[in-house]
């Protein structure tokens, strides 16, 4: 039902934004941004937001996360993402809502195998150390924002935001002891959940 609900959502925000974008405005501007909550643990999330009209905008952004390992785990994540966003005062001021899509790369460490516990392979029956299993692979994730956006100067913002929505995700599973896949020989895992997946504080800059 979370599901259905979160497609609906994601398909009547882009409709709204292609309705809103088609209320000119003489002047657009455009924001660089960077998310100060990473920078401090070495995670590079960086984009741009531009001005459509007068109530919609959309943003493009990266996200860099180049950890081989990171407090033990691995947390190898590279991701793209585009959002289209519908402010209910104007564009760059207060509350708005969002539709955003993502894509991503990742090699990393799923949150549930952080600590020590037995893995058994379905198929072979043998057993392995969850604290040494990790995933590889990539998904694509779509999902809806809220957010509320206010000025400090007259070209510095404060962004702060977060999305939840639906990864489906496709990747293959290695144990960091043998360098040997603990799943299945051939081909990707796959699986889809709904999760929080984005979220910061944007310091956003004017640049027209």
């Amino acid at each position: 039902m979370l599901k259905k609900k979160l497609y609906a959502g994601f398909f009547c925000l882009f409709l709204l934004g292609t309705i809103n974008a088609q209320e000119k405005t003489d002047e657009t501007s455009v924001y660089v941004k960077g998310n100060a909550l990473l920078i401090p643990i070495g995670i590079v999330n960086v984009g741009l937001e531009h001005q459509l009209s007068k109530k919609f905008t959309v943003q493009g952004d990266v996200l860099i996360s180049p950890w081989k390992s990171f407090a033990g785990h691995e947390l190898q994540y590279y991701s793209l993402s585009l959002e289209g966003r519908y402010y209910f005062d104007e564009a760059f001021k207060h509350w708005y809502i969002g539709a955003n899509i993502a894509g991503s790369r990742f090699i990393a460490q799923k949150w549930n195998y952080w600590k020590d516990g037995i893995f058994t392979d379905e198929d072979t029956g043998i057993t392995y150390n969850k604290s040494n299993l990790y995933q590889k692979g990539y998904s694509i994730i779509f999902g809806i924002t809220g957010g509320y956006q206010f000025k400090v100067s007259d070209r510095l913002n404060i962004d702060v935001y977060a999305s939840i929505g639906s990864s489906q995700d496709f990747y293959k599973g290695y144990d960091r002891t043998t360098g040997k896949r603990y799943d299945h020989p051939e081909g990707y895992n796959k699986s889809g959940e709904i999760l929080p997946y984005r979220g910061g504080v944007m310091i956003s800059y004017k640049l027209k």
